[in-house]
């Protein structure tokens, strides 16, 4: 269940792809918090340049596997503007962290993508949990997804008016 706590997050989140957005990435943003409730980390979709690897979640994981103690990972909580692609989704568990919660899930994206003709890529819209084992996920939020998918029709028709 997504708390108001978890929503004082996501809206962060939403900030972060927000700035994605405007430094013409897609717009993802994601945050690491600790069960203390500190932002240890944070990032946007960093995909501009070519590289479609640099996603804020898997920055997440790599900054997290080599600066918070093993212990202190599974009780972190990633949250993050998009539900986690699958690539994101493996390193999160490979990194051992702990709860997702997210403000838009990978099907409605789909969705989105559908709606303005786009096609859905080469990768399987996957779930978290059809790709991690025993995960606790959070999400989505519909109001806050709505807040998304103003931010990804936006990224999405850019893309149509530059092929």
């Amino acid at each position: 269940m997504i708390t108001e706590t978890d929503r004082k997050y996501l809206e962060r989140c939403i900030e972060l792809a927000r700035e994605a957005l405007e430094k013409g990435n897609a717009p993802f943003g994601s945050l690491l918090v600790s069960r203390n409730g500190e932002v240890l980390f944070e990032d946007h979709n960093r995909t501009s340049g070519g590289d479609d690897t640099r996603h804020p979640e898997f920055a997440i994981a790599r900054w997290a596997a080599n600066n918070v103690h093993e212990a202190d990972r599974l009780h972190a909580t990633v949250y993050t503007s998009g539900e986690h692609c699958s690539m994101c989704a493996s390193a999160h568990a490979l990194a051992g962290l702990g709860r997702i919660v997210y403000a838009s899930s990978t099907r409605q994206l789909e969705e989105w993508r559908e709606a303005l003709g786009i096609d859905s890529g080469r990768l399987r819209g996957l779930s978290i949990q059809e790709v991690v084992k025993d995960i606790t996920v959070d999400g989505p939020d519909e109001n806050l997804a709505e807040e998304v998918k103003k931010l990804q029709y936006a990224y999405l028709q850019s893309l149509e008016g530059s092929g």
